[in-house]
């Protein structure tokens, strides 16, 4: 599964993409988010106010509970405004 972190996400982090080994017991977004929270602190920082960051699949915008599979791009980055 590859994923990816935009803006102050990626800082956090320190990284813009990673790859990891699907686990079978992640069947959603949150089940994801809650798997990356457990890599580092960067992680946890980033991802502790699901509030504050979207999520896309594919290059879709979803929900948290949005289902996720092997083959997946999850992309996290805060909302976006125009002007």
């Amino acid at each position: 599964m590859n994923i990816r972190y935009f803006a102050w996400l990626r800082e956090h982090i320190g990284a813009s993409s990673e790859d990891i080994t699907y686990d079978q017991t992640v069947k959603t977004v949150s089940d994801l988010v809650d798997i990356l929270r457990q890599q580092s602190t960067g992680h946890q920082k980033a991802l502790a106010d699901m509030t504050l960051v979207r999520v896309a699949v594919n290059q879709v915008y979803v929900d948290i509970d949005h289902p996720v599979t092997a083959h997946d791009e999850v992309a996290f980055f805060p909302p976006v405004t125009g002007g």
